[in-house]
């Protein structure tokens, strides 16, 4: 058999007749895997670590070491025993896909070889974003009628540099493993690494699938993907809309569509080499009549930094202001990471003539506007007399996520309720509230950017875009008062609401809040204390002796008269914590009250889960970002001294 290649890309799957781990150096592998599994991270939000084989964490090498085979090739196996729960004689089907990162299809080839092993079926749609495969996930099979798939293995590393990668597990429910799954599954591969023969079992599973079972999966990606495209773009008109029938999507994309034709957007779509390459992005706005732009949209060719923050929307930015000069209707652009979940915005902003990014706070609190306002709209949330909610609707929210949702919440009268950062956890409290009674239509991670919405369980920058089409497409008429005008409305803004709004016009009437981004240099610290709750109790000395002597000037400067600790570990959220060490390596919060008892700031830390770093950030009130610096600056301070070097900066 010859080496296989991608017909629309050009890029070689893998060769089903080189078997991985067949002609090794048994004590060099030794030696390599030891080495490779210190530097693994593992956590619910997935498997990451470099696996370039050069090591360098910006490499563009499309090798991986054996031992990341011998680690690949244990975890595809153990979660292929998840999925069979206990009955050995059950197959699984497991859908494997990738993003466009070098050391992708490597390591794909190893877990499908791993899963054919297991006695698994398994479907490859080759690049695919985290959204689409988690849709066909869930979706896709039922509707083709054929076996539903029992779960999926993306492999893929999300934001972190080119040379990473990563492997995201999740059932057929369209989201990452709950929590508890997550970290059983991390339990049951440390024990295997730990107490048992990793190269052997892994040697053994290589051996065992056929290549010709192998050649069968990648002969049959171009339909399958075929497939999965199929079902994303059904799943997502669900998503937009609310609603499964088809004839109600049909009514909501109509009023869009009109409002569309009478005043024209353009959208330009920065897709940064990434598996959105391969997504319908184009054909599901252009249908409705959007003018759209893609740049960067050769799948692999990473053309910038792959977080969508920062200088990274600069692209698209730029380009933003060149189209518009062109033709005025392009006022909106999206950039994706390199997975296409996660999608930050910018956008041409009418009262500076100018194109500018917005920051991932912004980004959400919008999107709850118009989740929520497109609930009232519906008559899915509503209200009594006195402007009570009659329905119970919450958001799901991570623990840094900036105060203005909760400012936008009371607005709606809707509850907030907050998980430890991680989308597992947002997701895994979002099932539970629904248990509860609650309604749940949006949730997501706001310091970290983009939005889930229901019935999606992963962010999706496609979602993210129809939220703010449909602010300003969904107008108001003469019998009904559309999504800009209902906000305005609840949050008691009725004189800033015109007929003729802009982008720029809903944008001001976002409660204001100045908030540290998560990806800005000051938000980062490397640390050296790897107990997390020894560094969080000496922290809480320093502060209790800094809060005695700056509180004079807490509250001249801040309007911060009294504070109340939190923690957040997965799905729980603790107050009135006594012992900051109680958080763990979880997210620990500092909740300042003004002088009448209203929260008016925070500041925050905990460890990355997915990298080697500390974050910090601060929130206040108001649009005085010297303010949040200042803020910023001191939890730094208190943080670096509790970590025993003031000087150890990033």
């Amino acid at each position: 058999m010859a080496i296989i290649r991608h017909s629309e890309t050009g890029i070689i799957i893998g060769d089903p007749d080189r078997i991985p781990l067949s002609d090794i150096s048994v004590p060099q592998v030794q030696r390599e895997l030891e080495e490779v599994y210190k530097t693994l991270i593992l956590s619910g939000s997935g498997w990451r670590t470099v696996f370039a084989q050069d090591g360098d964490e910006e490499s563009s090498t499309v090798e991986i070491k054996s031992a990341h085979r011998v680690i690949v090739a244990l975890g595809a196996a153990l979660f292929a025993r998840l999925l069979k729960q206990g009955d050995p004689s059950a197959h699984p089907k497991i859908v494997v896909g990738i993003d466009t990162r070098p050391t992708g299809p490597a390591i794909a080839d190893v877990m499908i070889r791993a899963f054919l092993a297991q006695g698994c079926t398994v479907e490859y749609p080759f690049i695919i974003c985290a959204p689409e495969i988690m849709a066909y996930t869930a979706y896709g099979s039922r509707a083709e009628g054929e076996q539903r798939a029992d779960g999926f293995a993306y492999v893929s590393a999300s934001h972190n540099p080119i040379g990473h990668n990563g492997i995201k597990f999740g059932r057929n429910d369209g989201g990452v493993l709950s929590g508890e799954e997550a970290k059983g599954l991390i339990a049951d591969f440390r024990r295997t690494m730990e107490e048992e023969d990793p190269l052997s079992m892994a040697i053994q599973l290589m051996e065992t699938a056929q290549p010709k079972q192998v050649s069968r999966v990648y002969a049959q990606t171009r339909d399958i993907k075929r497939r999965s495209n199929s079902a994303y773009l059904l799943f997502t008109r669900e998503v937009v809309c609310g609603v499964p029938q088809m004839q109600e999507q049909d009514k909501i994309f109509d009023v869009i569509g009109q409002t569309l034709t009478e005043r024209p957007v353009g959208i330009v779509a920065d897709f940064n080499g990434s598996a959105r390459t391969l997504a319908l992005d184009g054909d599901i706005l252009s249908s409705l009549g959007l003018r759209f732009l893609a740049i960067h949209g050769t799948p692999g060719k990473i053309a910038h930094r792959i977080v969508p923050e920062g200088v990274s929307l600069e692209p698209c930015r730029l380009e933003l202001e060149k189209k518009q000069k062109e033709d005025p209707a392009f006022t909106l652009g999206y950039v994706c990471d390199c997975d296409g979940d996660r999608g930050n915005l910018v956008i041409w902003d009418d009262k500076l003539k100018q194109a500018r990014s917005l920051e991932a706070q912004e980004v959400f609190s919008l999107c709850c506007v118009a989740e929520l306002a497109h609930l009232v709209w519906t008559d899915t949330l509503r209200y009594d007399r006195k402007g009570n909610a009659i329905d119970r609707v919450a958001i799901a929210v991570n623990d840094p996520t900036s105060m203005r949702v909760d400012a936008i919440a009371q607005a709606f009268d809707v509850s907030v309720f907050r998980a430890e950062v991680g989308e597992a956890n947002v997701v895994g409290l979002t099932r539970k509230l629904r248990t509860q009674g609650y309604r749940v239509r949006i949730l997501g991670e706001g310091a970290a950017g983009g939005n889930i919405t229901h019935p999606s369980a992963v962010r999706d920058p496609i979602d993210t875009v129809f939220a703010l089409l449909k602010l300003l497409s969904i107008r108001s008429t003469d019998t009904k008062p559309g999504l800009f005008e209902l906000w305005c409305t609840l949050s008691n803004q009725t004189e800033l609401y015109n007929s003729d709004f802009t982008l720029s016009d809903i944008i001001a009437t976002l409660p204001a809040y100045s908030t540290t981004s998560a990806y800005q240099e000051e938000a980062i610290l490397r640390i050296k204390t790897e107990d997390h709750g020894l560094l969080k109790s000496r922290y809480q000395q320093i502060f209790l002796r800094e809060w005695e002597t700056q509180k004079e000037a807490l509250a001249s400067r801040f309007n911060i008269y009294s504070w109340e600790a939190l923690a957040y570990n997965g799905l729980e959220e603790r107050r009135q914590l006594t012992q900051f060490s109680d958080a763990g390596r979880g997210g620990l919060k500092i909740l300042f009250f003004d002088r009448e008892g209203h929260p008016n700031a925070y500041i925050w830390m905990r460890g990355s889960g997915t990298e080697p770093v500390f974050r910090v950030m601060a929130d206040v009130k108001g649009t005085d970002m010297k303010k949040e610096q200042e803020l910023l600056q001191w939890q730094r301070r208190m943080v670096l001294e509790a970590d025993g070097s003031a000087s150890n900066g990033r």
